[in-house]
């Protein structure tokens, strides 16, 4: 009896303690259609955020969807382009756009771009940082949504604000020190442009040319169709495997210019295909470029 006993307080431990990684699965996909989210329209756990300009928003938007600019969620801060906003400036951000830590939330823009489409991927890595779990892009954004012919509304959504108090998960996030320690660790996805990755050219608010050393190129833009849509699964899944590997275990930290266009492979990696340690580098090359000691590689595809 003593045996069976201890059996079952055992059993009764491991259900408690396992109980939290059962509350943090996704209740929502990462990517999800026009058709599914008009179907959903009307759940009062789902809060649809627009990030487009008011101007934009107030011509035509999905119905109950609330706008929240994108330069909300992504700001400039010590000379730096896309940076988190403080802790604080975030939480009071997604308190006053009605989410709190069990919302659905699905993210709405437009995608004529392949800015357009990281936009929506930086505001889902910034909201997941925040500490909100279930972030979706619609897929084809407000332009899909609009071509489908699915009702669009003129009113102007004023949520109440809500109370949030989240936890920021650091595990996604990669600051400069942390990244110089990772060369020849882990690794680095370049999701910059071919011609940036090599040093031919680069962005004016980079201050060098080339690469992180030992980074692999995978530009952003691979990941969308020309209407503005996620490839298949299938089809990123072996673009990744390409690059990364099949490891879903491996550190992998992504970068680009400013920390907005490698936010869509973070989430293809993370949220679509499942690796389970990868990093966004916010800073990215517009931070690491001005340290002169910061090893940066030209002219190689290969280091």
């Amino acid at each position: 009896m003593k045996g069976r006993s201890f059996k079952m307080v055992y059993i009764v431990l491991m259900f408690v303690f396992a109980m939290p990684l059962f509350a943090a699965a996704r209740d929502i996909a990462p990517v999800v259609s026009v058709d599914w989210l008009e179907k959903n329209l009307n759940d009062p756990n789902l809060v649809i955020v627009d990030i487009r300009k008011v101007e934009e928003y107030k011509e035509g938007n999905i119905p109950n969807s609330v706008n929240v600019f994108y330069g909300t969620w992504a700001v400039k801060k010590n000379g730096l382009d896309n940076e988190l906003p403080d802790d604080d400036d975030l939480f009071d951000a997604i308190a006053s756009a009605g989410i709190t830590a069990g919302s659905r939330v699905v993210l709405v823009g437009f995608t004529e771009s392949v800015t357009d489409l990281v936009n929506l991927t930086r505001v889902a890595w910034t909201l997941i940082y925040a500490g909100i779990k279930n972030v979706a892009i619609l897929d084809g954004g407000y332009n899909k949504w609009e071509e489908a012919k699915k009702p669009i509304s003129t009113t102007t959504v004023k949520t109440k604000t809500k109370t949030y108090q989240g936890k920021v998960n650091k595990a996604i996030f990669a600051p400069k020190a942390y990244v110089l320690n990772k060369i020849g660790k882990a690794t680095f996805v370049d999701a910059r442009v071919p011609d940036f990755f090599f040093g031919v050219s680069k962005s004016s608010l980079v201050a060098r040319e080339g690469h992180i050393k030992g980074a692999a190129s995978l530009p952003a833009a691979w990941i969308f169709t020309k209407e503005g849509t996620f490839k298949s699964k299938e089809e990123l899944e072996e673009m990744a495997a390409g690059i990364v590997g099949k490891d879903l275990s491996k550190e992998i930290i992504a970068y680009c210019d400013t920390g907005r266009l490698c936010t869509g492979w973070w989430f293809v990696l993370r949220e679509i295909l499942g690796y389970k340690d990868v990093r966004s580098y916010d800073g990215s090359s517009q931070e690491y470029a001005k340290d002169p000691n910061a090893p940066m590689i030209k002219y190689r595809w290969c280091d």
